[in-house]
């Protein structure tokens, strides 16, 4: 089976059902695990490329390219020709993290490819749709079997942080998933804060992340502060964070004013709903209650 990936959550997932081999094509950002570099890269992001751009930077590029309607995303649509992938991986849950399934199926309509090809659209919100959309690839490739064994490991994992949860006190936490603009983590990152066992401020369960202003976040008193900046490695994301931190009504929370404001690898363990999802709600776990979760690998979290 010829696969095509447009996500770097649904490379992962590939990969974990052990089927890497059969990918013929990814995104120029999937890189985990370290195999997936060397695969045909099918779809580039369409922003400026160079110099490193700043939070405010990139959201005002994004938002100029969504104004006029251009894409954000350039598909070799001749690596597609020439593949005839059996099955794309793709989402329509938002514009800014891969080419939309419409666009896709608009390709393969201009192709001669709509009969030859399956596309899959991977959508979660919650984080039991981050697990459940393993099985679905799952049953779409052939691997239901490894699917299943996967999903019961991530539950398992997740059942186990809320047991320890159940007996700590509540913390008020929240996840800072953009600079400039700020956003408020929204989606299944919610649900990871609840799960061991904190109160998310600002972000709601299962629904988009949102712009909040500095005044809501003081006003909303965080006893934890995790920046997660969407796209984010980690030592982007320390580098953004004293900035973040050096905003007056930011270095008013109690969060930052008693040090427990962390800077996280988001890219890796928050905004890619695979199977690293679990890995993120236990390094999330330790921030939060560090005395009673294990303190996570290195390279993973930073405190401020």
């Amino acid at each position: 089976m010829k696969i095509v990936s447009l996500l770097p959550s649904a490379t992962e997932i590939v990969y974990a059902l052990g089927l890497g081999d059969d990918l013929v094509g990814v995104t120029d950002e999937c890189d985990f695990p370290a195999e997936a570099v060397t695969k045909p890269v099918v779809s580039r992001s369409a922003l400026p490329q160079g110099r490193p751009l700043t939070s405010r930077e990139i959201d005002a590029a994004v938002r100029e390219r969504m104004d006029d309607r251009a894409p954000l995303y350039v598909l070799d649509t001749e690596l597609i020709r020439r593949e005839q992938p059996d099955v794309i991986l793709t989402q329509d849950l938002c514009r800014v993290c891969a080419v939309p399934a419409g666009h896709v199926e608009q390709a393969l309509g201009q192709l001669g490819l709509t009969d030859a090809t399956r596309v899959v659209s991977l959508d979660p919100s919650t984080l039991e749709e981050v697990i459940a959309q393993i099985e679905t690839v799952g049953a779409v490739l052939g691997a239901g079997e490894r699917a299943t064994e996967l999903t019961a490991s991530m539950r398992e994992r997740i059942d186990a942080a809320k047991r320890t949860a159940v007996r700590l006190p509540t913390v008020n936490v929240f996840c800072m998933e953009w600079a400039e603009p700020p956003f408020a983590a929204g989606h299944w990152v919610p649900e990871m804060v609840e799960a061991v066992g904190a109160t998310n401020l600002l972000g709601a369960k299962g629904e988009p992340s949102r712009t909040v202003t500095h005044r809501e976040i003081r006003d909303a008193a965080p006893e934890v502060l995790v920046y997660m900046p969407c796209g984010y490695y980690l030592e982007e994301a320390e580098a953004e964070a004293e900035q973040v931190l050096a905003h007056p009504e930011i270095a008013d929370t109690p969060a930052a004013r008693n040090r427990n404001a962390f800077a996280v690898d988001a890219t890796s363990f928050f905004s890619r709903p695979g199977p690293r999802i679990v890995d993120g709600l236990e390094i999330l776990a330790w921030a939060v209650h560090p005395e009673a979760y294990p303190e996570p690998p290195a390279g993973s979290i930073t405190r401020l």
